[in-house]
């Protein structure tokens, strides 16, 4: 008796006769990711499926034709989109042509909705249908964008598991498939391995630092993340840094800003779960990285810091009493989030010095990290979503 997947395959080879061809965007090097996994999880589905969009390293290596690489569109604020006005425009442009020349058979849409929800427009306007894989943060700010969501978006697989009932409420077919994060975080190596692998030394505290994946988050996160380090160095003693390195930053430009402060930092490209797994605690860009440092259970200071109109606008509209993903998911605050005037060189040193001089603060994080894992579903999310997107084509 043939399988579901193998019963979906004659379909779609008996009603086209053609080739499958899906648009896929992701913007942000975690979209990226996901996007990657959830193209792989597709072809192990049907292989003849050709691919074309947007995205970055991850994707390409799936086999996506890239249109434009997400690392030149990834901004932070809603200020700082001004800059790269022009570039974005031209690729939606270009994707938008494509909906209403080639009709692909599928858009898939990743996260990035400021871009992605406007093409989604688009493709309904040409009968294309649209699959949405990682919700828009609605539920955080612009509530309203659900009833739009609604009018434009076919299927949607969410991540976090408060999000279906969301959506489902407000009408809108949405499925929870688990957190993709689950098959990713994982440490290859034990934490001795991964300290002699970075030529790091046993018995000393180790810090991480996580300046974020985009350029503009470093630019304004990393000199203020150096100067806390040369204060805690001050303070602690024998100390060392460490900072895995996002797919989507040049070392040099990292490297450079380093070189301006009088600390010293090993930098780590790949490898970034046994960094992070073999630091006693990590200051973190607020964003996925607080999330993959949950699931390694290490402690963390969440920082976050836009400029002053992007904040102040912000304010307005977000309605949330936690930005870092591992709290929102709490649902309470379990590690410091340092935010804006906050996120100061001082501020960020005494948060770091304080939790490890106090052992049973150090450790109650730690078990409270614990249960996060065991709040985001089970492994396999993008499986469930491949599965889920085949069966709309």
């Amino acid at each position: 008796m043939p399988s579901e997947k193998d019963r979906l395959q004659d379909i779609k080879q008996k009603d086209t006769g053609k080739s499958t061809r899906i648009m896929i965007v992701a913007g942000e090097a975690s979209g990226d990711l996901h996007g990657g996994n959830l193209v792989r999880a597709l072809h192990r589905i049907d292989p003849a499926i050709c691919f074309y969009g947007v995205g970055g390293r991850n994707l390409k290596d799936a086999g996506v034709d890239l249109a434009a690489d997400s690392a030149n569109m990834a901004v932070v604020g809603l200020t700082e989109v001004v800059s790269k006005l022009g570039m974005i425009w031209k690729v939606m442009s270009t994707l938008k042509a494509s909906l209403r020349k080639d009709r692909p058979d599928l858009l898939i849409l990743i996260d990035y909705p400021d871009f992605n929800l406007p093409l989604a427009k688009a493709a309904k306007k040409y009968g294309v249908k649209v699959f949405y894989y990682i919700s828009p943060q609605v539920w955080a700010w612009r509530k309203g964008r659900i009833g739009k969501i609604k009018k434009i978006v076919d299927k949607m697989a969410v991540i976090l598991p408060f999000e279906a009932r969301i959506y489902n409420e407000a009408g809108v077919d949405a499925t929870f498939v688990g957190h993709p994060l689950l098959d990713v975080v994982k440490t290859k190596y034990s934490r001795k391995e991964a300290l002699a692998r970075f030529g790091l030394s046993e018995g000393v505290i180790t810090v991480g630092i996580l300046p974020g994946s985009r350029q503009s988050e470093v630019q304004r996160l990393l000199p203020e993340m150096l100067m806390a380090a040369k204060i805690i160095e001050e303070k602690l003693k024998p100390i060392q840094y460490v900072l895995p390195l996002a797919d989507t930053l040049d070392s040099a430009y990292v490297s450079n800003i380093i070189a301006q402060h009088p600390v010293k930092v090993r930098i780590i490209r790949g490898d970034t779960y046994d960094v992070i797994g073999c630091a006693d605690i990590a200051i973190v860009a607020s964003g996925t990285a607080t999330l993959e440092t949950a699931l390694m259970e290490t402690p963390m200071i969440i920082i976050y810091k836009v400029s002053k109109t992007s904040y102040s606008v912000g304010k307005m509209i977000i309605n949330v009493n936690n930005i870092g993903l591992v709290n929102i998911i709490a649902g309470k605050t379990i590690v410091p989030e340092l935010i804006q005037d906050e996120a100061s060189p001082e501020r960020i040193a005494s948060e770091v010095i304080n939790i490890l001089a106090n052992r049973e603060r150090l450790e109650g994080i730690k078990a409270e990290l614990s249960k996060i894992r065991g709040m985001l579903g089970s492994p396999g999310a993008a499986e469930r979503a491949a599965r889920l997107a085949y069966e709309m084509l």
